[in-house]
């Protein structure tokens, strides 16, 4: 029977995606390289900020966010992680790591935070949110890339709006599950008392939910991490370049270095965070 003929293709996804790709780069292509200016900007603001930083003020900066939010341990990890990264020659590119992180976890904020509180506070919204999320998460990370590259061309900032897309809705959920989780009672108590919804949503609901948004954060950051080596392929610059040149000349050492100074990176990082949000 036809309707078991798996042996031919009958179905053509791939050419329709295509054509609507295409269709995408020939009449949209100057308002995809608009959504790119607030990103670039960003961008190029925190890399001018962290080259023109002399390297002890930036050590001391995170030393101290570390020994203020996550403890003296931290504090010392933190010193001697940035001082292993400059003495490994690779501080240029962690200061350009730093830069993308930043301006992705930015950018995942401004954009992640208010969809996760309409989620919290709308069931249909949720509803159409869900399947989009669960899409977004379950995509493979080099999957963005073909579209990415065909619709704002290779770079940097390519790189970002990847590494938005891939590491956005782990906030989005937890805004949403931190609002949800937020007693009703509470909430009937603030609205008996003449709170206004807006008054509800930022005196009652959102400073409760706080922890669980700062986990979100924390967790974006994290996989804004993971995307570094990824966004590399594209032209990104930062702690990516080594490994990827590593791989291309089977260069061990030289990927080793790389993928150390990653970890060792994200691992401050993620204590920082934790940090905050535990404070």
């Amino acid at each position: 029977m036809r309707i078991f003929n798996f042996d031919e293709q009958l179905i053509p996804l791939d050419e329709w995606v295509q054509t609507f790709v295409d269709w995408l780069v020939l009449n949209y292509r100057d308002f995809f390289q608009i959504i790119k200016v607030p990103i670039e900007l960003s961008l190029e603001g925190l890399e001018w900020l962290f080259a023109t930083l002399p390297p002890w003020l930036v050590i001391l900066f995170f030393a101290f966010a570390a020994w203020k939010y996550a403890g003296k341990r931290v504090a010392v990890f933190s010193l001697l992680t940035f001082f292993l990264i400059g003495y490994l020659g690779l501080w240029e590119d962690t200061m350009t790591t730093l830069a993308m992180v930043i301006c992705s976890v930015l950018f995942c904020a401004v954009c992640g935070i208010p969809l996760g509180v309409l989620a919290g506070r709308s069931d249909r919204f949720e509803m159409l949110m869900r399947p989009c999320l669960d899409a977004m998460q379950t995509t493979p990370a080099f999957v963005y890339l073909v579209p990415v590259v065909m619709l704002f061309s290779i770079g940097t900032v390519s790189g970002i709006l990847a590494t938005i897309v891939f590491a956005l809705p782990p906030i989005i959920r937890l805004t949403n599950l931190g609002i949800r989780q937020v007693h009703p009672e509470l909430v009937e108590a603030a609205l008996a008392f003449g709170a206004t919804p807006w008054q509800v949503l930022r005196k009652v609901q959102f400073p409760l939910a706080m922890p669980s948004i700062m986990a979100g954060l924390n967790q974006t950051l994290m996989m804004a991490l993971s995307m570094v080596v990824i966004a590399a392929l594209i032209g990104a610059g930062g702690l990516g370049n080594p490994v990827v040149q590593g791989l291309n000349t089977l260069e061990i050492g030289l990927a080793t270095i790389g993928g150390l100074s990653i970890v060792l990176l994200a691992m401050v990082l993620d204590r920082i965070t934790q940090g905050i949000g535990q404070k």
